[in-house]
């Protein structure tokens, strides 16, 4: 690595970033659950997004949420769209502090929000940004909502 000067934007301001969860597809959540449950203990939440095609099981780590998705093939399946088809590890999720000032500052660092964010999503208001030409990974900011 060089000696570049980076741009400050919310993810390299003074205070370290803070790494909400990594979301995880899997194509059967229940056997998920079953075979982390050994490292990770038993899920904090489990919820369903109907609406969006989604089952997520949620387990509480000391310093990160890991984040088991399944696909239903309910609703519209917008989680489908946005996330892909692939299993394994599928996004990096960003805690944030405002998620519209975050949007704009990456956007402005050249990151470009997924059409249809920000909106409601499993953890908050979220924004999914496009596949990252150059590490690609899926990243996404996240203001919770209280958990």
């Amino acid at each position: 690595m060089n000696d570049a000067t980076f741009p400050a934007t919310a993810a390299t301001a003074a205070v370290a970033p803070h790494i909400d969860h990594l979301g995880i597809v899997v194509g059967d959540l229940d056997a998920a659950v079953r075979r982390l449950a050994p490292l990770l203990g038993a899920p904090t939440r489990m919820k369903r997004l109907a609406e969006v095609g989604l089952r997520v099981a949620e387990f509480d780590c000391a310093n990160i949420v890991v984040e088991l998705l399944q696909y239903t093939g309910e609703g519209n399946g917008f989680a489908q769209r946005v996330m892909g088809e692939e299993p394994g590890l599928n996004h990096l999720s960003l805690r944030v502090a405002d998620v519209d000032r975050s949007v704009a500052e990456l956007k402005a660092a050249g990151f470009e929000p997924m059409a249809g964010f920000p909106r409601a999503g499993a953890h908050g208001r979220v924004a999914f940004f496009e596949p990252d030409a150059v590490t690609g990974l899926l990243f996404e900011v996240c203001q919770p909502d209280g958990r």
